[in-house]
């Protein structure tokens, strides 16, 4: 399950916006959204992280995949 998350203000890792089955979904709610420029795609442990940025490379939100096993 990908998780689109915004910043609050606070935590980039604020506000859950969606979920979604799919990366490309995920993406594509997350431009509806946050409005992004740039993403980077890192991958620790069990989990998938795709960091969204504006075009200055402020962090504005990120897209989270947590696997199992």
């Amino acid at each position: 399950m990908w998780r689109v998350y915004k910043w609050n203000g606070h935590y980039i890792m604020g506000d859950l916006v969606s979920k979604h089955s799919s990366e490309a979904a995920a993406l594509k709610a997350a431009k509806k959204s946050i409005k992004f420029k740039n993403t980077e795609k890192e991958k620790k442990g069990k989990e998938t992280f795709i960091w969204l940025d504006s075009a200055n490379y402020m962090p504005l939100g990120v897209i989270v995949k947590k696997t199992r096993g």
